[in-house]
């Protein structure tokens, strides 16, 4: 019989991933894209995928919440966010592993099998940032490889990231005009791992520096470049 999973994820492209994989293991897949839904849901989960940042809470408090009604279901977070800081309040809120977005199909299956059989799991870690001019608009092995070579997936899902593209930068971009550091980090955040799932290797990459330097006018420049590379190949 195959487990009953819910995912818990805002960000289309990062749902449409994860969902999909997940589907493979095989499993069934419930979706919420907040806490709401994820406690609206109707439960009888074996186990709970979590995104950090929701537009309605926390992580951490929705798992303390479902854990009010099930107590030993395991929990496993997923964010785009690298820092140790944040990987050790999450393990500290009762998580089991803390997954770092973009991974590949193979690393979240495996992911997931430990905590289904109560295997000991470790987070997981990013790779450091490149020069986003230096790298090229589409990386086709990294997007395969993320889904376990089916070019058909890769295809479907840079559709809907390059549908998505517009809005998101227009986010980015009132950020940045309005000086709103929280809006900001966390568009770039959600981007960035938008990004990774669909291999757009310089568009990661530039955020990635955007994320680090907001002020910087090489930073802001090289993302305008990247993004409008995209746009106007897709």
């Amino acid at each position: 019989m195959k487990p009953r999973l819910l995912l818990v994820e805002d960000d289309p492209i990062s749902s449409r991933f994860l969902s999909t994989v997940l589907q493979a293991l095989p499993a069934d897949v419930d979706i919420a894209g907040d806490c709401a839904a994820a406690l609206a849901s109707a439960g009888g989960h074996a186990l709970w995928l979590i995104d950090a940042n929701l537009p309605d809470g926390s992580g951490s408090e929705l798992l303390a919440r479902l854990r009010q009604r099930s107590p030993a279901t395991p929990g496993i977070a997923h964010t785009a966010d690298g820092s140790a800081a944040l990987h050790q309040q999450l393990l500290d809120a009762g998580f089991a592993q803390v997954l770092v977005k973009p991974l590949t199909a193979q690393a979240l299956q495996t992911a997931v099998r430990d905590a289904l059989t109560g295997a000991a799991g470790a987070t997981s870690k990013t790779a450091p940032a490149a020069a986003a001019d230096a790298m090229a608009d589409w990386d086709d092995e990294a997007a395969l490889r993320a889904l376990h070579g089916n070019a058909q997936h890769v295809e479907q899902l840079r559709g809907l990231f390059l549908a998505e593209l517009p809005s998101v930068c227009e986010k980015i971009a009132d950020a940045l005009r309005s000086d709103d550091v929280a809006g900001l980090q966390a568009a770039l955040h959600r981007l960035r791992a938008s990004c990774g799932f669909v291999g757009a290797a310089r568009l990661a990459a530039a955020v990635q520096q955007l994320q680090a330097a907001p002020a910087s006018p090489q930073a802001r420049t090289e993302f305008q470049a990247a993004a409008g590379a995209l746009a106007a190949a897709g």
